[in-house]
């Protein structure tokens, strides 16, 4: 079991608080073998906006936890407490996962977590924290960001990406799927979407790709190309390529590839086919083509992924 220690203190957003237990602290129903085990970590009742929390334990025990969630804070000009600060490096010292969800990264950037790594934050804050701390690499136009130990978010939304993406690393795409459609929210957005979409789904029945991602999925087995789903939208590949940056923010060819790469996932889960059976079924083609691609994305090869997240 994970043990999950969530950093409480005066000042932190309520949303990214409360989030965190929603998905965190509510037992799957038997989705997942073994959960997570989440205590709130506090100095004494804390205030997040307008509700009182009341922690289960000190800061102390932080440093006692596999993984630590710092919630975002309201006021990024305001000092943050050295209790915190401390508690935070003691867990770090310790070895835990370091999780900061939206401007909470101010706080892993204030006790020197984060120098030398790429992170992000929401983005009306992201140009504060490039100027405040010159040894953190800021990208302000992606989700979130996966350095391994040290993990952070944008805002809002970009916090619930993180947290399923969490999930996912420990307990599969099945498991995190499952949790994402309790939440009714897009089961994968990938880190390096960006964060600030016009329009993140199509906002009307009449809008001209609304009817293409149901078409799409329903082929990731064959060879699709962007001429394909422009013809099948009825436009030019050039007008689709920018309802599709309008819609995902990303490219129908990386949209394509990530949906490939969740079926594939998907099937090394829930079947025991061959390599060979799922590359052909996600539309990778062949098993290099699969393994290679799998291997960018996920980190591991589709072999260790099977191995890890085979549901029996």
């Amino acid at each position: 079991m994970t043990t999950i220690g969530l950093a409480a203190t005066d000042g932190m957003l309520h949303f990214e608080t409360a989030m965190t237990l929603e998905i965190f602290a509510r037992d799957p129903s038997g989705q997942a073998p073994s959960w997570y085990d989440v205590t709130v970590c506090g100095p004494g009742p804390v205030r997040a906006g307008r509700f009182l929390i009341d922690p289960d334990t000190g800061l102390d025990q932080l440093a006692h936890a596999d993984t630590v969630i710092i919630p975002a804070i309201e006021d990024v000009d305001a000092p943050i407490s050295p209790d915190l600060i401390d508690a935070v490096r003691a867990a770090a010292d310790a070895g835990a996962r370091l999780v900061s969800l939206c401007t909470g990264a101010f706080v892993l950037a204030e006790a020197g977590l984060l120098d030398g790594l790429t992170a992000t934050t929401h983005w009306a804050h992201t140009g504060v924290l490039a100027a405040r701390y010159p040894s953190i690499t800021v990208d302000p136009d992606v989700l979130y960001v996966d350095n391994g130990r040290v993990l952070a978010s944008a805002g809002k939304a970009a916090a619930i990406d993180l947290c399923l993406h969490l999930i996912r690393r420990d307990h599969g795409s099945t498991v995190a799927n499952a949790i994402a459609r309790r939440l009714v929210v897009p089961p994968h957005r990938a880190g390096g979407q960006a964060q600030f979409v016009t329009t993140p789904v199509p906002d009307r029945e009449d809008h001209p790709l609304v009817a293409l991602f149901p078409w799409a999925m329903k082929r990731l087995d064959q060879p699709l190309t962007v001429e394909d789903l422009a013809r099948q939208a009825r436009m030019s590949s050039r007008n689709l390529a920018r309802h599709f940056h309008a819609v995902t923010g990303t490219t129908p060819l990386q949209w394509l590839s990530a949906q490939r790469i969740r079926r594939a996932q998907e099937l090394l889960e829930n079947t025991g086919d061959s390599i060979d059976l799922i590359a052909a079924a996600s539309g990778m083609g062949t098993a290099t083509t699969l393994r290679r691609h799998f291997h960018r994305t996920v980190g591991v090869a589709p072999d260790t992924y099977r191995r890890t997240f085979r549901r029996t």
